[in-house]
């Protein structure tokens, strides 16, 4: 059983209560006839500051306990570099730590100091008030050694102050001072028990939210870490790849045609604002909640922020006003990646961009007719990584039809889920930063 630290107020409280009623039953003399000598109160005042020794003691072990070492950490089982590390349980079978032997025999030396001092106040005390320590020895051996080991010292305090009584009082069965008291240290002990299983309940209890919280932060700030990475390359990717073909083409048509080098430059120049523009939404995203607009408009927006080759045709038909932030966000990017990858790879010369949003699913297809590819081959991408757990993030499926020299058909299939709602699809929208509306009726742009 782990240590748990016990309550620390009880055991002074009742060393101080016992200290203070033997000194004023010694003092006021009320039982003339037993007035303890002076040596034996001694013996009793000093074996109670022994105890609160011992205590102090406890406590400076118990937070010297509490400084353990870290758990190794190591990625998840087969889920990649990228996965939220996870602690290693030790080997079965695997020995103690030897600074948890330590802590133990530490603990057990205390324990026998504890039984050796209450034994000598119980026997040095004349007014009977010290047999009332006995209930912490199985109180503070249940924090530490368990409820087992808990018990068995409390059953052994009862036969303890039973043998004592056998040895000196025969007939103490008739005694009904000596009755009174047996009864009270009972009950005393399974008081003291019950407080003790509640404190170590309560302390397993926030030990295990503790933890929970700690792995839903480490899980989190994994998601987290993914989500930026799917957004970074959506957004600043996309712009970023349009500005290098854009480059290309002003260096091979420099000399050739001036016009058309100035004009790709431009272009460039374009794709540099509108990726700064994503910068600042996405900044904004983080900060508070972006504005919205339609995904007609920011498919259209897409349409229009590439070179004159490929031909893009964005056709959206429905409403998407009942689709909620990540379900737009998913099919954005998807037509993002799609676009990106047919002006990249595909060499194609003309891409079609379809979305019809229906009352239970939308559907969207980038179609293109460039060089196609074996998608088994091609889908280790992390654009195309990204754009999977983005839409598997709402519930949705991917679908890719090409080959070589066939074209290239991405097929993305997402249900309707509540207006706004962002289930960890991204801080991005339908305008690369997480901005939809309510678009009605049909649009078509070329």
């Amino acid at each position: 059983m782990a240590g748990y630290v016990p309550v620390p107020w009880v055991s002074p409280l009742l060393y101080g209560a016992v200290l203070a009623g033997g000194l004023y039953y010694a003092v006021a003399g009320i039982d003339p006839g037993r007035e303890p000598s002076l040596w034996r109160l001694a013996g009793f005042t000093a074996g109670l500051v022994g105890l609160f020794a011992v205590e102090s003691l406890a406590r400076r072990v118990t937070t010297t306990r509490r400084r353990r070492p870290a758990p190794v950490m190591s990625p998840g089982p087969e889920r990649g570099a990228g996965a939220p590390p996870t602690a290693q349980p030790p080997p079965a079978g695997a020995a103690s730590p030897p600074h948890t032997r330590d802590r133990h025999a530490r603990h057990t030396w205390l324990l026998l100091a504890r039984c050796a001092l209450i034994a000598a106040v119980v026997a040095l005390d004349v007014s009977g008030l010290a047999q009332v320590l006995f209930v912490l020895l199985p109180f503070t051996a249940y924090f530490v050694f368990g409820r087992g080991v808990a018990l068995t010292l409390g059953a052994l305090c009862v036969v303890g102050l039973l043998a004592g009584y056998v040895l000196t009082a025969p007939g103490w069965y008739r005694d009904l001072e000596r009755v009174s008291d047996l009864l009270m240290l009972c009950v005393g002990l399974i008081l003291a028990l019950s407080m003790a299983a509640v404190a170590v309940g309560e302390q397993r209890a926030r030990r295990a939210l503790e933890e929970y919280a700690a792995r839903v932060a480490e899980l989190s700030a994994a998601a987290e870490r993914n989500r930026l990475a799917r957004d970074i390359h959506d957004s600043l990717g996309h712009h970023l790849t349009a500005v290098s073909v854009q480059l290309e083409i002003a260096s091979e048509f420099r000399a050739l045609e001036p016009e058309a080098a100035r004009r790709a430059v431009d272009e460039a120049r374009e794709s540099v604002k509108r990726a700064l523009g994503d910068v600042r939404r996405s900044v904004r995203a983080l900060r508070d909640e972006p504005p919205r607009t339609s995904l007609a408009a920011a498919f259209a927006d897409l349409a229009r922020g590439g070179e004159a080759r490929p031909r893009v045709t964005v056709e959206v038909d429905g409403v998407d006003g009942g689709y909620g932030t990540a379900e737009l966000t998913a099919l954005y990017r998807a037509a993002q990646e799609g676009l990106t990858n047919a002006r990249r790879h595909a060499r194609a010369s003309r891409v079609t961009v379809s979305v019809r949003l229906a009352e239970h699913a939308a559907r969207l297809v980038v179609s293109d007719d460039g060089c196609g590819f074996a998608p088994e081959e091609g889908t280790a991408g992390f654009g195309l990584l990204g754009m999977r757990e983005r839409v598997h993030l709402v519930g949705g499926s991917v679908r890719i039809d090409s080959g070589p020299g066939a074209g290239t058909r991405l097929t993305v299939t997402v249900p309707r889920g509540t207006e706004g709602s962002g289930r960890n699809g991204g801080s991005g929208g339908s305008d690369g930063n997480g901005e939809s509306g309510g678009n009605r009726g049909g649009s078509r742009h070329g």
